[in-house]
């Protein structure tokens, strides 16, 4: 009768991971704050300071060779492609963590900024309104790309306690959980959302 008890408390519940993956979302939410405060600043820093001609010739560059990938894809290969490449980000973003939370921060740098930068331009060419085409974007993969940097940062920070090793594992694992559990939803949700909006043309 134990042993009968103790298999059915150690069956799987997606439930109770589900639960489990929230509560580790709540315990990390300083590093999410952390990673929201330092992309919304370089928003800001993209869009309000201007910068040199070589450096926007190489966003350009970077956005042109996005479109071009894009170019003549249909509603599902664009989903597909921009789930694909959401999901890449986000966990190089959460994995690389490791190396003492850098990478996570370099990238909610790189993101903050160009997102302010293209803002600007937007509002630029075709006036505030066009900020409303941005927006549907990122309502669910924001969230996502914020939540893997944090994981990446806590991944990082966790080198520095007491018993690290074993802090690392337990983190890791918990990581991997959030990351199925809930970031690759969200950015199924924002690729569909994504995708057909370019695909629709709006």
């Amino acid at each position: 009768m134990i042993k009968k008890k103790e298999v059915k408390n150690k069956k799987f519940s997606l439930k109770k991971e589900y639960q489990k993956s929230w509560n580790y979302l709540k315990e990390s939410k300083k590093f999410i704050w952390a990673v929201i405060g330092i992309f919304l600043a370089f928003v800001l820093i993209g869009f309000f300071i201007p910068v040199p001609e070589i450096i926007s010739k190489q966003i350009f560059e970077f956005i042109k060779e996005i479109l071009g990938k894009t170019e003549g894809m249909s509603q599902g290969r664009l989903i597909s492609f921009i789930f694909l490449n959401n999901i890449q980000s986000s966990f190089l973003g959460m994995v690389f963590g490791v190396f003492f939370g850098i990478f996570p921060v370099i990238s909610a740098i790189a993101n903050g900024y160009l997102l302010g930068f293209v803002a600007n331009f937007a509002i630029q060419e075709d006036g505030i309104l066009s900020l409303w085409r941005i927006l549907p974007h990122g309502i669910f993969e924001l969230p996502a790309v914020f939540i893997s940097f944090a994981l990446g940062l806590r991944l990082g920070a966790s080198l520095f306690s007491k018993k690290k090793f074993r802090k690392f594992n337990e983190n890791f694992i918990s990581c991997l959980k959030v990351f199925i559990l809930i970031i690759i939803p969200l950015l199924i949700i924002a690729a569909i959302i994504e995708g057909s909006l370019i695909f629709l043309g709006a």
